[in-house]
């Protein structure tokens, strides 16, 4: 699929075009070895059985430490869930490269996500200056109408202030000065992924709480906003949107 250097498209357009839609249909048919609608629907029946319902509740087996993945693989997630959003990871370039390539793998989809890519000096100096340029170009490259910053190990370590670091890239010029970026530290010797995508979803509500909503009055819409948490199951969001339906439930 081609692309074009002054017009790089993130994901949210490109899954629309027909190109990538014949794409990804032929790549199923070719080489993920699917099976028939037929088999699918008889699976599925059978697990509305008894003879599932005991096979599912007789498990014995249970994960002491279940695997664990560090905290800004959570936060990038969290960004993606965000319509137009880039995630932005102010750290080293090779720890963006296995976020991406994990998700790459569960999702079979490309994932867009950029690093500022610190190395030894940004390390001893501190990575202000990988900041300002990096959100500069994300915006200029990828022209989204939102940046979620989140950290890796080497910018905890050495305790670089997002909040500061953020505010400068605006003082200079770098970004508009009401462009939204939130962000969360999110260091991964502590927590784990869900915590990385809880701190994230709390930095972006916290961006637009504390910017957008002064001489506002706090009121309801009559819906019930579902946050799912670190979810990668895409069919559980449809499971979850079946029941809201069956019950009458006004959701977003």
């Amino acid at each position: 699929m081609s692309q074009h250097v002054e017009d790089i498209q993130p994901s949210y357009p490109l899954f629309t075009n027909d190109e990538y839609k014949e794409n990804l249909a032929r790549k199923k048919e070719m080489y993920e070895d699917c099976h028939s609608q037929q088999k699918i629907d008889e699976v599925f029946e059978w697990s509305t059985t008894e003879e599932y319902k005991e096979l599912n509740f007789s498990r014995k087996a249970l994960t002491i430490n279940p695997a664990k993945a560090c905290q800004p693989l959570g936060a990038v997630l969290c960004a993606l869930g965000f319509e137009k959003t880039m995630p932005y990871v102010h750290g080293s370039q090779g720890c963006v490269a296995y976020f991406r390539s994990y998700f790459n793998r569960h999702f079979k989809e490309p994932i867009a996500c950029v690093s500022d890519s610190m190395t030894e000096d940004a390390a001893v100096f501190g990575g202000q200056k990988n900041m300002c340029d990096g959100l500069e170009n994300c915006k200029v490259l990828y022209k989204p109408d939102m940046i979620a910053v989140s950290t890796t190990c080497m910018a905890e370590v050495i305790g670089d202030d997002l909040n500061a670091f953020i505010g400068n890239a605006r003082k200079k010029g770098h970004v508009p000065e009401d462009f939204p970026i939130p962000f969360a530290h999110t260091p991964s010797f502590v927590g784990s992924h869900t915590t990385g995508w809880d701190s994230m979803f709390e930095g972006v509500m916290r961006y637009f709480t504390l910017k957008h909503m002064e001489d506002k009055e706090v009121a309801s819409n009559g819906k019930i906003n579902i946050v799912p948490g670190f979810e990668t199951y895409l069919g559980n969001f449809r499971v979850i949107q079946r029941m809201l339906k069956e019950m009458d439930v006004d959701y977003t």
